[in-house]
């Protein structure tokens, strides 16, 4: 008899089970990789903004609000103005006339930023009558409209690095009659622009 050559047996193949997710495992493992990269993208866009935007506020220009009527009728209270800090930092100091805020606190004068008038330079002896003012004996002329009023003060001489300030509403105003000079480090810059309300809106003056 032939011998028939038998084929090797082969065990067959064993599927191995491999565990399958849950359809919400993996919708939520989505809905988390779509907002790591929403996080991401803000990250991206909104440090740098936050970023320039404080620069822009520490050293150029500040937006604040008047309040009070210490400086009408040329400012009016909640009118807002932007306070340019570039003028005072880099090109020359505070000119006779310039519109400041002044930040107090530093001193310990105030809790809140003022906003007034320049009106005496530092070696200026100044002195103020019924609230009309006169510098070195002669009476100030004042390209600016004022409210005449309030108390005297003086004569006295401005020391260095320092400017007398007034409120243009003489008889409404806690200004330099008060708390004296101001040092040049106190003041936050130069009000510049009037920016609300709209029938304000222009350059201060």
């Amino acid at each position: 008899m032939e011998n028939i050559p038998q084929e090797p047996f082969e065990e067959p193949e064993v599927e191995q089970w491999q565990p399958v997710e849950p359809a919400h495992q993996i919708r939520w493992a989505l809905v988390l990789r779509q907002f790591v990269g929403v996080i991401r993208e803000l990250a991206e866009t909104i440090i740098p903004a936050v970023v320039i935007a404080i620069f822009i506020n520490l050293f150029l220009v500040q937006a604040t609000q008047v309040l009070g009527q210490s400086m009408e009728p040329n400012l009016h209270t909640q009118q807002r103005v932007l306070v340019e800090k570039v003028t005072y930092r880099f090109l020359h100091g505070p000119q006779r006339g310039d519109i400041v805020v002044i930040d107090l606190d530093k001193e310990n004068k105030a809790d809140d930023m003022l906003i007034k008038r320049v009106i005496g330079l530092p070696g200026d002896t100044i002195e103020v009558r019924s609230g009309e003012v006169y510098i070195d004996g002669q009476r100030l002329e004042e390209s600016w409209t004022t409210n005449v009023g309030g108390g005297s003060y003086g004569p006295t001489t401005i020391p260095p690095l320092h400017v007398f300030v007034m409120g243009d509403n003489r008889g409404a105003s806690n200004d330099s009659r008060s708390f004296g000079p101001v040092h040049v480090d106190n003041l936050v810059g130069r009000a510049w622009f009037s920016y609300w309300p709209p029938e304000n809106v222009g350059l201060v003056k």
